[in-house]
């Protein structure tokens, strides 16, 4: 029997990674921060307590060699992070010791003590920045516009430095934005189709949200995890952009919330004085705040995930439209006291 660690497996990728694993028969070993986080998506998933859970914290090198040496695993799947872009203005120093040094210190232990293990880095789109505004592939030049993408940048490419200088299987899986009824509430996604359903619902007035106009791949998450595995299956090594090829705005994103919850969504003004009213009653349900802006935004990001469709045999199958409503209806479930479908 196989054996993976995950790290962070109480996230969205996590959680999903862990059914998948434990579905093809795994032994999964998992570790996150102390305390209960995120144990309600793997009770969704109806995986709670399937999960072996060790310690282990990126910060502390011993502590990691002691999980290491003490699971012994075959594949490892690092999604450890500080994951919000954000914050990584206000806690820049935190984001890359977590970020970049953590997984320089995840690296060396696995190469210490398991350097036959297969390791995954969940990379991340933001890398790209401000790169023109076409489809992105693994060739693409990196320009990352925050702490969270710079930090992320080293991890990048620290795991492509092991692959290369030491011969260990190392992937970067470089991830486009993928959601689903698992994102967590300070994600723009789940935050968006949670205040629809709410609305819908009579319990909440209206939503507040910055930039409109920013541009976005978006996937469904539990299909990206499918990708993941994929690249530690394969004969050798290589980084991999997993993403839809289309590009869609936060502002449509919305409209296509109110619209799976039956509601006509009107856009009125511009700029920061711009709204989303209901086109029955014009009751205004969402607004703009500064409050939610980045101070340096990426407008567009877009991926090519070509190499992934070849060499993998991946694809992304579920379109904005009924990633949007599966989020939705999720939502409503969960105020209704129904079973979410995941």
């Amino acid at each position: 029997m196989k054996k993976a660690l995950i790290t962070g497996y109480r996230g969205q990728d996590g959680a999903y990674l862990s059914r998948l694993l434990l579905e093809k028969g795994y032994e999964v070993y998992g570790t996150d921060v102390p305390g209960d986080a995120g144990v309600w998506r793997l009770r969704e998933l109806g995986i709670e307590g399937k999960v072996k859970e060790v310690r282990l914290d990126l910060m502390d090198e011993p502590g990691i060699r002691s999980a290491l040496e003490a699971v012994r695993p075959d594949e490892i799947y690092n999604f450890a992070a500080q994951s919000f872009v954000l914050t990584s203005f206000t806690h820049p120093v935190l984001t890359a010791e977590i970020n970049a040094v953590g997984v320089a210190r995840l690296l060396e232990s696995v190469r210490k003590v398991v350097p036959e293990a297969r390791f995954f880095q969940a990379s991340t789109a933001e890398l790209f920045g401000s790169v023109g505004n076409a489809q992105k592939n693994e060739t693409t030049d990196f320009h990352p516009k925050s702490p969270y993408a710079v930090s992320k940048l080293y991890a990048h490419w620290i795991t492509v430095n092991y692959r290369q200088a030491h011969k260990m299987y190392a992937c970067n899986g470089i991830l486009f934005n993928h959601e689903s009824p698992l994102r967590g509430e300070q994600f723009v996604t789940r935050k968006i189709a949670a205040a629809v359903a709410r609305i819908s619902r009579g319990l909440q007035e209206k939503v507040a949200v910055g930039n409109l106009d920013a541009l976005r791949d978006w996937g469904y998450a539990k299909e990206y995890v499918e990708g993941m595995w994929s690249m530690l299956q394969q004969p050798e090594p290589d980084d991999y952009i997993l993403a839809t090829g289309e590009v869609h705005s936060v502002r449509e994103f919305i409209s296509g919330a109110f619209s799976a919850a039956g509601i006509k969504l009107e856009w009125r003004g511009g700029g920061l004085s711009e709204k989303g009213v209901a086109a029955s009653s014009g009751k205004t349900l969402v607004e703009i705040s500064e409050e939610f802006y980045r101070p340096a935004d990426v407008k567009e990001l877009v991926g090519d995930a070509g190499k992934a469709r070849r060499v993998l045999g991946w694809e992304a199958r579920t379109k904005f439209e009924e990633l949007t409503r599966i989020m939705i209806e999720a939502e409503l479930a969960r105020l209704d006291g129904k079973k979410v479908q995941l």
